[in-house]
């Protein structure tokens, strides 16, 4: 698939303690039929972390997300009408959503590239960075240990709106989305802050990662709560359309 798609979502709900059960049954049952939405080319059901360590203990189980990628806005607004999106909102207490356009991708998720091949482009507002990865199970300890100083460095990065990890399964499945207020704060923290660069260095030569994928969109709008997606700045309201401090 290298065809770039018009509009990709990011749902994110809160939900109690108390509803863990239903929300593990939700993950079970819904990957696939959050795939089989029309006009869905693409989707993923994820459980998601704190953001500060992206470990195995790092699970939050009151927060849950779905990356979808659409064949069209159109497509997108039937979400909260179909039988997944029903089921989430029954038992979330709280929830956002984040409309995206990429504008850069590289590698796959699960054999794929949902995301095409994205020509780039000037943006001067806020922009999401979603990484992912398989890691190998052999390197998973090495890589756990190397996380928790980037981790800590990412939380105090200027320019950072909000931050969480995901994973399609509790371990060996890791990824993290961070969204920041404008390129120039993404670019400064990936490829000049010291402890970030040393984990790119380390990459090709530890061989974390069975797939990798790495992506980064233009963010059009935010719908709903934004403490869900762990906001810990305020945007403010002429930088992201429709969002709620």
């Amino acid at each position: 698939m290298n065809a770039v798609p018009e509009l990709v979502t990011l749902h994110v709900w809160r939900t109690s303690r108390a509803a863990l059960p239903r929300a593990l049954t939700r993950m079970a049952v819904d990957p696939r039929r959050l795939r089989a939405l029309p006009g869905a080319r693409f989707g993923k059901l994820l459980g998601t972390g704190t953001g500060t360590g992206f470990g195995p203990g790092d699970a939050d189980l009151t927060r849950w997300a779905a990356l979808t990628v659409w064949d069209s806005p159109a497509a997108a607004a039937g979400f909260d009408d179909s039988a997944v999106g029903r089921a989430w909102a029954r038992i979330a207490h709280a929830s956002a959503r984040v409309d995206l356009r990429p504008l850069t991708s590289r590698g796959e998720w699960s054999g794929q590239r949902p995301f095409g091949d994205p020509p780039g482009g000037r943006v001067t507002g806020p922009v999401l960075a979603l990484t992912r990865a398989r890691l190998r199970a052999r390197r998973a300890a090495t890589f756990w240990r190397a996380i928790p100083p980037v981790a800590a460095a990412l939380r105090d990065a200027p320019g950072l709106l909000a931050r969480f990890g995901v994973g399609e399964a509790p371990l060996g499945w890791q990824g993290t989305v961070s969204v920041w207020r404008d390129p120039t704060d993404l670019v400064a923290f990936a490829y000049r802050h010291p402890e970030h660069r040393a984990a790119i260095m380390r990459t090709p030569t530890e061989g974390w990662y069975a797939e990798e994928l790495f992506a980064r969109f233009e963010v059009r709008d935010v719908v709903g709560d934004r403490s869900v997606l762990g906001w810990v700045a305020d945007g403010g309201p002429e930088t992201v359309k429709g969002g709620r401090a």
